[in-house]
């Protein structure tokens, strides 16, 4: 881990009045990368693209499309190397005309659309910071909340994975605004940041403290089956 580089995972896609759209990306960043500029492409013909789409289920497809473009070119000579097809993407906004609407895009380039009953998505290192998300987010979660849970979220998967780490983006769409107004870049110097984390562990620390040691005691019958017998 000598060799360590930030890239941003945050992709914005803004047209004043009309859609806002954010993608957030995981897995290889080549294939990422790949996938944003075949996007940004514009067709010769009247082709349909993420500015033109008439709803966020099609700028899905476009983007499930592109995958697939990149794939066919890349996945023999990745294979080759040793290297898997990874990528992961996040896609949400709101076209003007309908609400707004979250997607996860897998690397097949098939996607799945956020419900109430399933109503966040997370993609790259999930584990550490997902029991927190569990336990606190549903589709009533006021704006604050989530903004609250998902950092602590970041710093329980920073503190337990060292591929992970600061600078965090962190981006707030409100419905029918069509304007992103709450676009903030999060470095080791943010001071909410730091405070929150600090107070997350001190909360875990005294909760923990705070829990009754367990009140039973092993039965004589089973107390043999967890001792080593002597020899």
């Amino acid at each position: 881990v000598d060799h360590i580089s930030s890239f941003r995972k945050m992709s914005v896609y803004e047209k004043p009045q009309d859609r806002v759209l954010i993608m957030l990306s995981s897995g290889n960043l080549a294939i990422s990368q790949a996938v944003k500029e075949h996007l940004s492409h514009t067709p010769k013909d009247d082709a349909l693209t993420i500015w033109t789409a008439r709803n966020l289920f099609e700028v899905a497809q476009l983007v499930g499309e592109a995958i697939r473009v990149v794939a066919a070119r890349e996945t023999e000579a990745l294979k080759a190397a040793g290297v898997e097809f990874n990528i992961n993407l996040l896609l949400g906004g709101q076209i003007a005309g309908e609400s707004t609407r979250l997607f996860h895009i897998y690397a097949a380039g098939n996607f799945i659309e956020a419900t109430d009953e399933n109503c966040y998505f997370q993609i790259g290192e999930a584990k550490y910071g997902k029991p927190i998300i569990d336990r606190v987010i549903h589709a009533e979660t006021p704006l604050m909340d989530a903004i609250k849970c998902v950092l602590v979220s970041f710093d329980s998967t920073m503190r337990s994975n060292i591929s992970v780490g600061l600078p965090i983006d962190l981006t707030c769409y409100a419905r029918d605004s069509f304007n992103l107004d709450r676009v903030h870049h999060i470095t080791d110097s943010d001071s909410y940041f730091s405070q929150i984390s600090q107070r997350w562990s001190e909360g875990l620390r005294g909760v923990f403290a705070s829990l009754p040691d367990p009140d039973w005691e092993i039965a004589p019958d089973t107390r043999d089956s967890f001792s080593i017998p002597p020899p």
